[in-house]
């Protein structure tokens, strides 16, 4: 049963992640999410339906428009496959707990704000905001349903002792860290501190050092200067996906190495 629930959650992912891209496209631009329908960027040609099937319309068209033979940019691909990907390992990590749907939803938002914060460098309040009410009332549910009262006192506890941490470092640095980010930390605490205050000292550990090694990395290539801003969203994500994922694991070996 759990391999349908990992192949069910792996599907959905999928149209997560072509919906995903329209909105990744479209919030930086203020434009609708809801209207009207895809098109080409280059000559404005309404995506059909049979074109606009997750993956698979991208290889048959092989990453071109049907109409002007334009390139489609792979990350249209990639994000599908990455939806895919964080929802069927959520699955297989979870399997079948009440508290599964909002992590869906906290890896779809996560999803959008790394993708935008990579290209934008801004991580817009018209997904943080709507991510953090939906995984807030779906945790609240899953409380209800399991009795975890506790568990969702502790990750609000985490999700507001992140934001004010962020908080006072946007206030001592704005530059080095952005608003966006103060916001983003409510709901990176409320996802990770509903599995334990341990799973949000290991996201933030991990997303600054995962940003720590790229940065350098990048400096030394010289493909970025020691002022330039860095999308720390996308740290942030990944970092949080790595304490979903390798928490349980990470947890039990530093509880017994103490």
């Amino acid at each position: 049963m759990l391999g349908v629930l990992i192949g069910a959650c792996a599907l959905f992912g999928l149209a997560i992640g072509s919906f995903l891209n329209v909105v990744i496209y479209r919030v930086p631009r203020n434009e609708s999410i809801v209207s009207p329908r895809s098109k080409c960027p280059t000559c404005g040609a309404a995506i059909k339906d049979r074109d606009n099937i997750p993956v698979l319309s991208w290889l048959l068209l092989r990453g071109r428009c049907r109409s002007c033979h334009s390139p489609i940019s792979p990350r249209y691909l990639y994000v599908e496959l990455a939806g895919a990907a964080l929802f069927a390992g959520a699955a297989a990590r979870m399997g079948f707990r009440w508290d599964l749907p909002a992590f869906l939803i906290l890896f779809a938002g996560l999803l959008a704000l790394a993708v935008i914060d990579l290209e934008h460098l801004t991580l817009p309040k018209k997904i943080v905001y709507p991510t953090l009410a939906t995984v807030a009332g779906l945790l609240v549910l899953a409380a209800a349903k399991t009795n975890g009262w506790h568990d969702l006192l502790v990750a609000v506890i985490c999700s507001v002792a992140w934001f004010v941490v962020f908080f006072i470092m946007n206030f001592a640095s704005p530059r080095v860290l952005g608003f966006g980010d103060v916001r983003l930390a409510l709901v990176l605490g409320l996802g990770l501190g509903w599995l334990g205050w341990r799973y949000v000292v290991l996201g933030f550990f991990a997303a600054n050092l995962i940003g720590a090694v790229v940065g350098v990395t990048l400096i030394v290539m010289k493909k970025m200067t020691r002022d330039q801003p860095i999308p720390y969203g996308v740290f942030l994500a990944l970092g949080t996906a790595l304490a979903v994922f390798s928490g349980p694991e990470v947890t039990s070996w530093f509880a017994q190495i103490h």
